[in-house]
């Protein structure tokens, strides 16, 4: 993407327990953002992803809580060079039906998902894409 456009945008998504004791106490939100407090990705695309975990029904979202953003999306991000990168960690309470052996798929669950995690990648699609001829437009 990046040869193409001369941007790209890594988005790394995640699923992960909702209630793990001798990881955290409590109970992770549904949508764990992380850009490690704004230094991965344009302003834009994390507050596109912000909007939509914000606005979705039925869901709990945080901001660089536990999750800021971890090794790969620090890693690989190089906003300077077009690389924009952004954490996602969903709990599997979203679309699973139990958290625990055996997992179960839930396909209602899933489909509530979809809709939201298809609106934010279109989201930062547009975003990416308007990055993209910012840049070219003032070479």
């Amino acid at each position: 993407m990046k040869a193409i456009h001369g941007i790209a945008v890594l988005y790394d998504c995640h699923s992960i327990r909702s209630d793990i004791p001798f990881l955290f106490e409590g109970t992770l939100p549904d949508f764990n953002v992380g850009t490690d407090m704004g230094k991965t990705c344009d302003p834009a695309i994390q507050d596109a992803t912000v909007d939509v975990v914000l606005n979705a029904e039925g869901f709990t979202s945080i901001l660089n809580g536990r999750f800021k953003g971890g090794w790969t999306t620090r890693h690989y991000s190089d906003q300077e060079n077009g690389v924009h990168t952004i954490q996602m960690e969903l709990a599997q309470s979203t679309h699973l039906s139990t958290e625990a052996p055996p997992f179960a798929y839930d396909k209602a669950k899933a489909a509530k998902l979809r809709i939201h995690l298809k609106d934010i990648l279109t989201r930062i699609e547009t975003i990416a894409l308007t990055l993209a001829h910012t840049k070219r437009g003032t070479k």
